[in-house]
């Protein structure tokens, strides 16, 4: 398994995937872009997983691009336009698009894409000593993988341009309480927190978990008359499904739900 660039763990109702280029700080190279799209598709078509956690072996969660996988002393100008193209934008809207919730554990430094892939993810946890870094700037370019999206709307657009343009670490107590994420745990604690927080959505109706994930994200440019449209059409399906039904009779009944998960 050491090997391996992502590590693809099934648990009971979940899987831990895990970047595994710890010598590189889990920075992206193709490979590992492919095996990490291999593993959301594999999680996505898997009826018994029900949530993801995402993660970094070693002591970081993802540095972004390796830099190092292109030589630039030999004059190569890359296509950065067609590395998002084909490999960040594919992978952002992978992970926005799962039909479960993704819970990212940063268990270190998220830099670049690293961050805002981890920013894209539907509950972040990150260890106390983690930091957030919008590096671009550092290198001239523009901040990527939805950076510029996701920033202006969890922090504000006064921090999201600060960060953008001076590339300063966020601690992550920082980050969450400017609501950049969910919550930072002690670094010991991680993991655990991390694994209850799955286990917990993996009992959840999980189709309906995805209808709240496609309700949220077209809240961000829907007008009021369109998300009560949208509320509308999202709710005759929910009340449609088996775990509606399940939910309402656990409530009559006085007892835990038994949630299936489908629609």
């Amino acid at each position: 398994m050491a090997d391996e660039v992502v590590l693809n763990e099934p648990r009971d109702g979940y899987r831990v995937i895990t970047l595994n280029r710890p010598e590189r700080l889990n920075a992206f190279n193709p490979a590992m872009h492919a095996a990490l799209r291999q593993a959301l598709d594999a999680a996505a078509a898997d009826e018994s997983c029900r949530a993801l956690i995402l993660t970094g072996a070693g002591r970081g969660f993802c540095a972004g691009q390796d830099l190092s996988d292109r030589d630039f002393r030999a004059g190569e100008i890359p296509d950065l336009s067609a590395t998002l193209d084909t490999l960040y934008n594919p992978l952002v809207r992978q992970l926005r698009d799962l039909p479960m919730p993704v819970v990212c554990a940063v268990n270190g430094v998220a830099a670049g894409a690293g961050a805002n892939i981890a920013l894209a993810c539907d509950i972040v946890l990150a260890a106390r000593s983690a930091r957030f870094i919008q590096a671009f700037a550092r290198i001239g370019l523009v901040p990527d993988s939805g950076g510029t999206w996701l920033l202006p709307r969890l922090v504000g657009r006064a921090r999201a341009r600060a960060l953008a343009l001076l590339a300063e670490p966020v601690p992550a107590p920082q980050a969450e309480a400017w609501g950049m994420i969910w919550r930072a745990v002690e670094d010991e604690s991680l993991m655990a927190e991390a694994h209850q927080l799955a286990a917990h959505l993996a009992v959840q109706p999980t189709a309906g978990l995805a209808l709240i994930k496609q309700a949220l994200d077209a809240a961000e440019t829907n007008d009021l008359d369109a998300q009560l449209d949208l509320e509308r059409d999202l709710q005759g399906r929910a009340g449609r499904s088996p775990d509606y039904a399940e939910g309402v009779a656990a409530f009559l009944e006085k007892r835990p739900p038994r949630f299936s998960g489908r629609a």
